[in-house]
């Protein structure tokens, strides 16, 4: 099986989510049989929220191309990046090095578009992605539109108050409220993509289908090291 490395650290707890998803993900009789995994929980990454909302703190690109690096340098022979924010990036990361980068916002875009052809997506994230259009051109490829929360306040509130205190019902209870907003503005189909909002992934409320993108991710991760198929957004 081929290594995968992780950029993580944005946040710890969602990169440790992930990596347990990857290992649920694999019927195991053994430890071979699990996907080998080269962690970079990097929690000194400058905040995504400060540098693309606020505008004054520092460019976290270079730190995640020097991971990038690093990760290929130690053996990865593909690179996964569980933070959709952080995918603002993603072109500057895939082309640091020459290992595939598995991109979950293309993997997340094609999804919706299989779930709700030509229809809308409501993106349950950070404010950051509507700011700076971290989905729009992959999104736009497919045929498929954005909806957007119109109290960005509620989930930026809601991050941080998952990355302080970890999951709760607060959040929960917030991010239905948005589901039920971005319905009624005539999204089709849900994604969370937001890796913190996949600690409440089964906590989320929606009246139309939600998917999270990290499990589109972590379904890549496990079919690309098996070398089992071709995986969408590999790039």
């Amino acid at each position: 099986m081929r290594k995968i490395g992780v950029l993580g650290g944005m946040g710890p707890e969602a990169t440790i989510y992930f990596m347990q998803q990857v290992v649920d993900a694999v019927e195991a009789r053994d430890d071979a049989d699990h996907i080998p995994l080269l962690v970079d929980n990097n929690t000194q990454v400058p905040s995504r929220i400060k540098a693309i909302l606020e505008g004054g703190g520092a460019d976290p690109a270079p730190v995640l191309v020097q991971m990038a690096k690093g990760l290929v340098a130690a053996g990865a022979e593909a690179l996964v990046m569980p933070c959709n924010t952080a995918h603002y990036y993603a072109g500057q990361v895939a082309q640091a090095t020459d290992a595939p980068f598995l991109n979950m916002v293309d993997m997340a875009s094609a999804e919706a578009a299989r779930i709700a052809p030509g229809g809308k997506v409501g993106l349950l994230g950070s404010p950051a992605l509507q700011q700076v259009g971290v989905f729009e051109d992959a999104l736009s490829r497919v045929g498929v539109s954005p909806v957007y929360a119109r109290e960005q306040s509620r989930a930026l509130a809601a991050i941080r108050s998952i990355k302080a205190q970890g999951p709760s019902e607060f959040a929960a209870h917030s991010l239905s409220d948005i589901c039920a907003q971005m319905v009624a503005d005539g999204a089709d189909v849900i994604c969370i993509c937001c890796t913190e909002f996949s600690l409440l992934s089964r906590q989320i409320a929606s009246s139309v289908q939600i998917y999270d993108a990290m499990q589109l991710l972590v379904s890549a991760t496990v079919t690309f090291s098996r070398g089992e198929e071709q995986v969408v957004g590999a790039a």
